[in-house]
């Protein structure tokens, strides 16, 4: 039977913990032949330990705390104390086993998603047959067959039926998603629907599934500064105790009058309770923690530093389409002069027969007004301007206010429209002849969020900005409503570029958050690059943190995550700091015994462990946060 790590770690704490029992029975009972069974309790308990400490020091000529509590032990046992040496190794093997079940448990939401990772697919061919084949061997154009309840094996899209697909998996939403034709499915994510058919359009190892797990992995294995710190101290740690072990056995025997066999003993203790064990868990099993945290509520980390920094956050900017907005217009005012039904009529007529993002906002704004009277009708495109059919002689048209010199607006309405394009939105009119009938404000609306997330940091004194490649009356009307701090419109791919470096220089840890291709330059060079997960494929592979969905909730939550961590990381490096300098002088006064060392140094150790374990627990968005900063004014730059 193969036993995973987690399991050996605790078997090993098990029997080291029997033999340690027996040989105290034995002792007590007076048997010669005690010191064997806590020899066994030894060798259980410490072997995982201490070989992986002399093949680390070996391999990368680096010393650790491993290597420190195998010398504890066995001069625990040399000076007679048996039990003391077994009790060391047992507390030491116990609290490995709990950090061991603290990586695996923080590691537990890569391992679910590989296990929801299909492995097989139902391929269909030219006569609908279906042949079951690996994942692996599909490719980009073959029609799958997806049954009831299954998982979708690989990235494509709804070729036939329509279904509700659990997407928990991928963006941490438990809502499930209704699914037409032509919509795009993720592989992992389960069908919960009827059976459907769908087109394979990524390869295996470029599914978005595939790169959340590379994600985490590799996040999972780049530590963090203050663990990466740590690590380099530890080195330096241990080669200061055992320089200072002799010291501390000969300087009180030679010159304070102590006994060979106290001085000795005080060196054990001082070995024991010098150990850094504490230190080095105060960040890394707390940081996996927060990955695995992050990767179960949609939010992927490249790596510690990044969920670490961003406590440290001191400015944040914002591409505007896609990440602060829907990305879509939305019809926002809607103004009927006259004959409002017939006009409706019209109007939902000829933007039928058009693809424009404008013609969709107003289907979807009117759609359920239409008496539909009129059917199919013919269309002309009039570039630049809009549409144009006749109707029973009558010429309506749809588009700009200036469509052409035969428009008639009176200057009232003129000065309605020139108001609304000042508020930055697209005004489309509809004309009768050359009479305007109706006249309608359409703009890319601010995500329902957005404004309560730029709240969030500009109570919390992080600088905030817009930057975006559209007009400046649109840039505004949106800052505006959200109350950004500053405001950047026309940027082209290396303007915001710029812009993101010279606020790196100024406020040192600045963010970027973006969803497309031209926000990818801006996103490598910020300190951290957020990327919008329903973005370009680019926009993710450079981002140093990825929101699976597009919610900037997220983003908040991720930043209170990032604190939390940054709070408990500190809370255990000063609390282990403590529990070490306080055991050295209890044993330099000879306060302690080696069992009380034992039980303070490793008990340090476990409670450090389980603090970090409360990462794991999910962080809400809501949070009170005072007051301390005034709201500033929109600065257009």
């Amino acid at each position: 039977m193969k036993y995973s790590e987690e399991k050996k770690a605790l078997l090993s704490t098990i029997l080291c913990l029997v033999f340690m029992i027996v040989g105290f029975i034995l002792e007590k009972s007076g048997t010669a032949f005690y010191p064997i069974s806590f020899i066994f309790a030894i060798i259980f308990g410490g072997y995982k330990q201490t070989k992986e400490g002399i093949v680390d020091t070996l391999e990368h000529k680096h010393l650790n705390v491993d290597l420190l509590m195998a010398l504890a032990a066995i001069g625990a046992c040399i000076i007679g104390n048996w039990f003391e040496g077994a009790m060391l190794t047992f507390i030491f093997c116990l609290s490995g086993a709990l950090e061991e079940y603290t990586t695996t448990k923080s590691k537990k939401e890569i391992a679910s998603l590989m296990n929801l990772q299909p492995e097989t697919a139902y391929l269909l061919n030219d006569l609908g047959k279906t042949t079951e084949v690996a994942v692996t061997q599909l490719k980009i154009g073959d029609h799958l067959l997806v049954p009831k309840g299954a998982s979708i094996p690989i990235d494509g899209i709804l070729s036939k039926g329509t279904s509700t697909i659990d997407e928990a998996a991928i963006t941490g939403e438990s809502v499930p998603v209704e699914k037409q034709r032509n919509d795009e499915l993720f592989g992992g994510t389960i069908n919960l629907g009827e059976a459907i058919t769908m087109t394979v359009s990524k390869n295996s190892e470029d599914t978005l599934f595939a790169k959340i797990i590379r994600l985490v992995n590799e996040a999972q294995n780049t530590p963090s500064q203050t663990a990466s710190f740590i690590e380099k101290l530890e080195n330096r740690y241990v080669k200061i105790v055992l320089i200072a072990i002799p010291l501390m056995i000969l300087i009180p025997y030679l010159f304070l009058g102590w006994s060979w066999n106290e001085s000795f003993y005080r060196g054990m203790v001082l070995l024991v309770v010098a150990s850094p064990c504490a230190l080095v868990a105060s960040a890394t099993p707390a940081t996996l923690a927060a990955i695995s945290s992050g990767a179960r509520n949609g939010v992927l980390f490249k790596g510690g530093v990044y969920l670490e920094n961003l406590a440290s956050l001191k400015a944040i900017a914002f591409d505007k389409t896609g990440t602060l907005t829907r990305g879509i217009p939305v019809v926002t005012d809607a103004v009927f002069l006259k004959n409002k039904q017939e006009g409706l009529d019209i109007l939902l007529a000829m933007e039928r027969q058009s693809t424009h993002p404008l013609a969709q906002a107003l289907i979807t704004r009117f759609d359920h007004d239409n008496t539909e009277v009129y059917g199919q009708i013919d269309v002309k495109n009039i570039i630049g301007f809009g549409m144009e059919t006749t109707i029973d002689s009558t010429v309506w048209r749809i588009g700009k206010s200036e469509f052409d010199d035969q428009t008639r607006i009176n200057e009232e309405i003129q000065q309605e429209i020139e108001q609304l394009q000042i508020e930055g939105k697209t005004v489309i009119c509809l004309f009768k002849n050359q009479e305007i009938i109706a006249y309608f404000g359409l703009l890319d609306v601010p995500k329902p969020e957005a404004k309560k997330v730029i709240s969030y940091f500009k109570q919390l004194g992080i600088h905030t900005t817009m930057i975006t490649g559209d007009h400046d009356k649109t840039a505004a009307a949106v800052a505006t409503e959200l109350e950004i701090d500053e405001i950047h419109a026309n940027c082209l791919p290396e303007d915001k570029t710029i812009i993101i470096k010279k606020q790196k220089e100024r406020y040192g840890i600045n963010a970027m958050v973006g969803d497309g291709i031209n926000d990818a330059p801006a996103l490598a060079n910020a300190a951290i690059g957020v990327a919008m997960g329903q973005g370009t494929d680019i926009a993710m592979d450079v981002a140093d943190m990825v929101l699976m969905k597009n919610d900037l909730e997220k983003l908040q939550m991720s930043h209170l995550l990032s604190k939390k961590l940054k709070r408990i990381v500190t809370q255990n490096i000063v609390f282990s700091s403590g529990v070490i300098v306080l055991l050295i002088l209890s044993n330099f006064f000879q306060m302690i015994n080696l069992p009380l060392g034992v039980i303070g140094h490793e008990g340090s150790t476990i409670l450090v462990i389980l603090n970090g374990l409360r990462m794991l627990k999910t962080i809400p968005n809501e949070r009170h946060v005072s007051k301390k900063y005034h709201t500033q004014k929109t600065k257009f730059v």
